[in-house]
């Protein structure tokens, strides 16, 4: 990941945690149900690693928004 884009990782993993806790789900719970390990959703929460399309559309079924609402960044 380029340093540069650092801050939209960071930016999404918040915005995975909001709906994440919205739905009042733990990571692990949130891992089950998309099926991957919790620790990669940590990763992810964290804004520590990139994210496929298919992982961020599972992610979006289960938290039950649109990938878009994940996409909508905070200034």
């Amino acid at each position: 990941m380029k340093q540069e884009y650092k801050k939209y990782y960071e930016q999404f993993g918040l915005n995975v945690v909001f709906y994440r806790k919205k739905k009042r789900l733990t990571q692990m719970k949130l891992a089950e149900m998309a099926d991957i390990d919790r620790s990669h959703i940590s990763a992810i929460e964290l804004g520590n690693v990139g994210v496929s399309f298919d992982v961020i559309f599972k992610l979006c079924e289960v938290l039950e928004i649109t990938p878009k609402q994940l996409f909508d960044f905070r200034e």
